[in-house]
């Protein structure tokens, strides 16, 4: 009997110190990635649905739509291939951005949607790619348009010139806001 009251006390202790290993890891996530105490997640400003995403979104589309314009006000934009990838990027970041702002939109001014990992996960991957074909195509055009500024004045006159560094400036910026975008969706994905 005295054999099975130790082994009893043994296994309480483990039980009490698992317990308490498992408060330290709730602890941590709550602190950590800001859940409250029903497990939920806090709104995390920049996550999908909430109003900072609406801003971020809205930003994404008004930079990705000026930097398009800036583009094509020429038609010359045509000749280089610099030029053509970030016209075609554009066109996806675009329709992507418009469709979350209204899933945004709607989910700030009407109702909240329930988040799933599934649709944040594929919005994160989204965001991701086109953060990446964007930086790839702001990269190529202020890279190009450097190059035809110091080549010769002939192969791209002031003005012109000035429109595709603007047209890089705002995919720059539609850039740094899908990169955000995405990053704090990164960050919402393991409290779900």
């Amino acid at each position: 009997m005295r054999c099975c009251t130790s082994s009893m006390k043994g296994v309480a202790s483990m039980a009490i110190g698992h317990a308490q290993r498992h408060h330290l890891v709730l602890w941590w996530y709550r602190t950590c990635l800001g859940l409250n105490y029903h497990g939920r997640m806090e709104e995390l400003p920049g996550a999908f649905g909430s109003s900072a995403s609406l801003a971020l979104r809205l930003g994404q589309t008004v930079f990705s739509t000026a930097s398009l314009l800036f583009m094509c006000l020429d038609v010359d934009f045509y000749g280089y291939t610099a030029f053509c990838y970030l016209v075609t990027v554009m066109g996806l970041v675009i329709p992507w951005s418009i469709t979350l702002l209204v899933v945004d939109a709607y989910s700030v001014f009407i109702k909240c949607l329930p988040l799933q990992r599934r649709l944040i996960m594929i919005i994160f991957l989204g965001d991701m790619i086109l953060a990446y074909l964007s930086l790839a195509a702001a990269c190529s055009t202020a890279s190009v348009t450097d190059l035809l500024l110091d080549a010769n004045r002939s192969y791209c006159p002031a003005r012109l010139c000035g429109r595709y560094q603007l047209s890089a400036a705002m995919a720059f910026l539609s850039w740094f806001l899908s990169l955000a975008s995405c990053l704090f969706n990164f960050w919402l994905v393991p409290s779900l």
